[in-house]
């Protein structure tokens, strides 16, 4: 029998905005008369959703912002109540829906923890046994009698979080508490994280945008939708449609923002030259913004020089949307030969034969200067944005391992007798 049991779930919320006395009042006479009145737009948080899960499951629930999940697990904790359908919790549950949820910030943080144990129905002579170590593992020692209003939010999660995988419950529910507080202490949850999974067997619900984190925990993902379920299945496919997802997602913004005047790129320039264009040109010589895993390519920037330049260095790389630089490569450290443009539009080739950059979404900077000299001519970041791809690689295994593959050659020996 399922632990937890979600059968056509749907939850609804009335998007408010300001009645008009006017609308108010022919609302008022409509409802008097017993004739229809107008009704406020509704929103569905929560979309007809369906799923059960076994008791000792670690399910990880992901999605983008508003797509559904901190309000599933509201209902799952009992904190909300569907529109329609039902949920069913067999079993105590210990929720850890945001910062500070379940604590009394009038109350100290010892009283806390008698409180929530309370709640969970713990006798008050095992809340006592389990004081010191919750207290303990908080690292809250000299502030544990001190009012929870007077913590910072960073301390107000380390007690919640204590509180909450200290108590006997057999369900855990948890929403991105674990991105909160200084790194020691969040090494500390996942270590209490997988000691809870491995060792004792929990029911573990896992919301977090740390992809890489619920992959590593979870066996069983959820990708929420605008509401839906639209991936329930192992953690490598859903966290991989997620990867699709947002790489459309920064693609759709990324060509958004190079159509408006508005644009995001970065520039600084003396005034002498002028970037006109830059792309990427595929295997076949078009111009693409969505490259294949080591095909060849050739970056093509154009400019207009104001008057004649001499001695010129150029260099090319590529940075991800956070603006982490990945790959570079400059001219001079290639070429010895003197480099003269003459003004008016000229263009820079660079072509790479196994463009070697792991699946993702990218952008092109470049910069000129003479030879000799650190004084730069121009210099651009976010100036063109392409996205890399393959049909072999798996991008939730590429993701967070780096940005190249090294690409050498795998040899194995066997019945080695001297390894010296």
């Amino acid at each position: 029998m399922a632990i937890i049991e979600v059968n056509h779930l749907t939850k609804e919320y009335q998007l408010g905005h300001l009645s008009s006395l006017k609308e108010t009042a022919l609302n008022t006479l409509s409802r008097l008369t017993f004739r229809p009145i107008h009704e406020r737009e509704r929103f569905k948080a929560l979309d007809n959703i369906n799923f059960h899960i076994r008791e000792g499951e670690v399910v990880g629930i992901i999605g983008h912002n508003g797509a559904g999940k901190s309000t599933l697990l509201k209902h799952l904790a009992n904190i909300s109540k569907p529109t329609k359908g039902e949920v069913i919790v067999r079993g105590s549950v210990a929720p850890l829906i945001e910062v500070g949820a379940g604590v009394n910030p009038e109350l100290t943080g010892r009283e806390n923890i008698f409180l929530n144990g309370a709640i969970l129905g713990i006798p008050k002579k095992i809340i006592q046994q389990k004081l010191d170590e919750i207290i303990d593992f908080s690292e809250l020692g000299q502030f544990i009698d001190t009012p929870v209003k007077r913590y910072s939010s960073g301390m107000t999660v380390k007690l919640g979080f204590s509180i909450a995988t200290s108590m006997d419950a057999d369900i855990l529910i948890i929403d991105e508490v674990l991105a909160v507080g200084d790194m020691a202490f969040q090494r500390k949850c996942f270590d209490k994280m997988e000691d809870l999974i491995n060792k004792q067997g929990k029911t573990v619900l896992l919301v977090s945008h740390n992809i890489r984190q619920v992959e590593r925990l979870c066996k069983r993902v959820l990708l929420l939708d605008k509401g839906k379920i639209i991936v329930d299945g192992d953690s490598s496919s859903a966290c991989n449609k997620f990867y699709e997802q947002s790489d459309e997602k920064i693609k759709l913004q990324n060509i958004h923002t190079q159509q408006s005047t508005k644009s995001n790129s970065v520039i600084s320039s003396n005034g002498e030259l002028e970037l006109l264009d830059i792309s990427i040109l595929d295997s076949n010589n078009h111009k693409s913004d969505r490259i294949r895993y080591r095909s060849k390519i050739t970056i093509r920037a154009t400019f207009k020089a104001k008057r004649a330049l001499k001695n010129l260095a150029f260099g090319i790389g590529a940075h991800t949307p956070d603006m982490i630089f990945v790959a570079n490569d400059d001219s001079s450290l290639s070429s010895s030969k003197e480099c003269t443009i003459e003004s008016g539009i000229f263009q820079i080739n660079y072509q790479i034969s196994e463009f070697s950059l792991l699946p993702g979404i990218y952008s092109l900077r470049i910069g000129i200067a003479h030879k000799d000299s650190d004084f730069g001519l121009f210099y651009g970041e976010n100036l063109y944005h392409f996205q890399v791809y393959s049909d072999s690689l798996s991008r939730s295994r590429t993701v967070n391992q780096g940005f190249f593959n090294f690409g050498g050659e795998w040899s194995i020996s066997n019945s080695i007798k001297n390894i010296n």
